[in-house]
């Protein structure tokens, strides 16, 4: 394979972490959460290149391996469930065989990430325009202020306007389940925020509007029959934008020392089929341009 020539310095891979865990310390995860180092290689070396991930699929561990990357962070854990065995049938191995057998190291934050300062979940509230106010839903213990998990935050904009500002901020499209007595120029004063999977973490809180990455049907139900409007943004493309805040953030800790890439491969597995209704056939959403 045609390896690609770095002018960058590199940094040693425990420097790195270091600064990982500066920005996310992993003891702010939850305990569920498989973060931090998750495969450090055999051989030592420089750390050059860096590439930012959501999910280390098969398709970003190509892009990984045609890059030269020497680190990969992933946001969500590839290894999340103990490997019994290491082989090439089951994908997750594979990725992890890949990284092995190329001295790639691999580190995931997850939800340390979530819940620091400047995080995935205070990424996904910029999507609300105007904050009158805004904090965690639930704070961390013996954090600094501002850190925890999800987001409340405290507004005064028209429905239809935070629509149309987090397709903006996320680039991609929305699903809405509209609360039984809300129109799209209902004034929402509340906003609950959890990036992901915010069912559990959301569940019973007071809010106008809920934005999150996925819910189940009956959770929809719950919520827009207690007046809750909620808003999907598919799983990941509720995470996936902080990749590029965070890269910039990354660089400059390390001094210029190493380049940071964001992955182009990566993407949510869930792509919006549209109805033409004139043609009477179905259309496929780019999900690349998305």
């Amino acid at each position: 394979m045609l390896r690609r020539m770095s002018t960058y310095s590199g940094q040693k891979l425990a420097t790195v972490v270091k600064e990982l865990e500066s920005f996310a310390p992993i003891s702010w995860a939850e305990k569920w959460d498989n973060v931090g180092l998750l495969i450090e290689p055999h051989r030592e070396k420089q750390i050059k290149r860096i590439l930012l991930t959501n999910d280390l699929t098969e398709p970003v561990m190509s892009e990984a391996l045609a890059k030269d990357v020497q680190l990969i962070i992933s946001y969500h854990p590839p290894i999340f469930k103990p490997l019994t065995r290491i082989t090439q049938s089951n994908w997750k191995e594979r990725v992890v065989a890949a990284c092995l057998a190329n001295d790639i190291a691999l580190y995931s934050p997850h939800t340390a990430w979530d819940k620091t300062c400047g995080g995935v979940n205070d990424w996904l509230s910029q999507a609300v325009n105007k904050i009158i106010s805004i904090r965690p839903l639930e704070p961390e213990l013996g954090a600094p202020p501002g850190t925890g998990s999800g987001r409340y935050i405290e507004t005064n904009m028209e429905l239809s306007q935070l629509v149309e500002s987090l397709q903006k901020h996320i680039e991609s499209s929305v699903h809405i389940a509209l609360a039984v007595s809300h129109q799209p120029k209902t004034i929402i004063q509340s906003v609950g925020i959890c990036a992901g999977s915010g069912g559990s973490l959301l569940k019973g809180i007071k809010a106008d509007l809920i934005i999150t990455g996925e819910m189940s049907h009956h959770e929809l139900l719950d919520f827009t029959h207690n007046n809750t409007t909620v808003l999907l943004c598919n799983h990941s493309n509720s995470e996936r934008g902080f990749l590029k805040v965070f890269s910039a953030k990354l660089g400059e800790s390390l001094k210029g020392a190493c380049e940071i890439l964001v992955s182009e491969t990566d993407k949510d597995p869930l792509v919006t089929v549209a109805k033409d209704v004139n043609e009477e056939q179905s259309i496929f959403v780019d999900c690349y341009k998305q």
